[in-house]
């Protein structure tokens, strides 16, 4: 799937200095979610549903301890 062209959002929570940053594309496929690294925007995306990154979302900003731990949580 050609995502170039993709209109890739960086994270509101990303600082200035790099760190683990995510971007998004929501919209730019019907029903799903591109999700790449930003510090490797030619490497793979994940292509996540919308349901999994809303849930994704939800868990960051409320800081969910199963999320942190790594437990399943993209199963949406």
């Amino acid at each position: 799937m050609d995502l170039t062209s993709a209109p890739w959002r960086k994270s509101s929570y990303s600082g200035s200095t790099g760190g683990n940053c995510i971007e998004a594309a929501p919209g730019f496929i019907t029903g799903v979610v591109p999700v790449r690294d930003s510090k490797d925007p030619h490497g793979p995306a994940l292509l996540l549903t919308a349901a999994a990154f809303a849930s994704f979302v939800s868990a960051v900003k409320s800081g969910d301890a199963a999320f942190a731990r790594g437990e399943q949580y993209l199963a949406g």
